[in-house]
């Protein structure tokens, strides 16, 4: 724990033993349903087409996400030995626990939301930032998850991402569905996969300094990266937070590679044939629904970074009703 100890709010949300340790046993039951096949299958040298995309390109480690964390805001009583040395939690002591209503030996914590700050300030204002804008911005629905299909094109020379994958039309085929569609990408971290012949074909050219006014809601990875902004501000953003985020992502996901020029028939999941009129319609269709989908989920990172933003530095805001 830190060694800083501003003051406490006195209307502090205040979690016996019993109540956090439930939330906390329900958090890791809910997440070991992902992180216990990822450590299998990496334990048996297996790859998951799908699943282990979560855990391998972006960093969050499976032993992270199952570590739950009520974010600001909250005082748990009892806590003060499993919390002990982990970042940003402090203990409640002497006046400020008497302010709350509390004991010294009742050994709680809470966060410390002035160390968070002074360490991880600029991050929040990034990621405020980022997802304030892209939630502003109306959703595109006319790329039909080309950038798939571009990180394959001319697969001949380049190769492919996923090796261990089919390509569902081949190579000649899957050149053959770039070279009749208009790349409209306007993501980055997808753009920068692209086959060196495929970016010059894109419409836009993302880079990292355009990013923030480009990003925007309809797009899948957009919708995915819901998941690395909330990792990216752990501890403070709540774990159902970041639970949440993580299941929509796979279901994202998924119809990313459903969508893409790979066959994963043999893996149990269906094709969305991008290069058809109905396969387009279907895409646009699941790009809908998870831009719905992930609204809410958008709004509720935009209150956490919210609330970060409009704390004093010179006093502990985190403890709140």
């Amino acid at each position: 724990m830190t060694d800083s100890a501003p003051s406490t709010n006195a209307t502090a949300l205040v979690l016996e033993p019993g109540q956090w340790r439930s939330a906390q046993s329900a958090h890791v039951q809910r997440v070991r349903e992902w992180t216990e096949p990822f450590r299998q299958r990496r334990h048996r040298g297996l790859k998951h087409p799908v699943n282990d995309f979560l855990f391998t390109y972006y960093s969050f480690s499976p032993g992270k996400f199952e570590r739950w964390s009520p974010g600001s805001g909250v005082v748990l009583l009892g806590a003060a030995q499993e919390f002990a040395g982990q970042k940003f939690w402090r203990a409640v002591e002497g006046p400020e626990a008497a302010a709350v209503g509390i004991h010294d030996d009742d050994r709680a914590v809470t966060f410390d939301l002035q160390a968070f700050l002074a360490a991880r300030g600029s991050a929040v204002e990034f990621v405020d930032m980022l997802v304030r804008r892209t939630a502003a911005r109306p959703g595109l629905f006319g790329c039909f998850g080309m950038h798939e299909w571009a990180m394959a094109y001319r697969s001949a020379v380049n190769g492919v991402r996923h090796e261990q994958l089919p390509l569902r039309l081949g190579a000649d085929g899957t050149d053959a569905v770039v070279e009749a569609n208009n790349l409209k990408c306007t993501h980055i971290d997808a753009f920068r996969f692209f086959a060196p012949e495929a970016a010059p074909m894109n419409q836009l050219q993302p880079t990292r300094e355009t990013q923030r006014d480009l990003e925007q809601p309809g797009c899948l990875h957009a919708n995915m990266d819901l998941f690395k902004w909330a990792y990216k501000l752990y501890p403070v953003v709540p774990s159902e937070l970041m639970a949440d985020a993580f299941e929509l992502a796979l279901e994202v996901r998924a119809t990313d590679m459903e969508a893409s020029p790979y066959d994963l028939t043999e893996w149990g999941y269906c094709v969305v044939a991008v290069e058809t009129p109905e396969g387009k319609a279907e895409y646009v269709r699941r790009q809908k629904d998870f831009a719905r989908r992930a609204q809410p989920i958008r709004e509720r990172l935009l209150d956490v970074t919210g609330a970060l933003l409009c704390a004093e530095p010179s006093r502990d805001s985190a403890i709140r009703a």
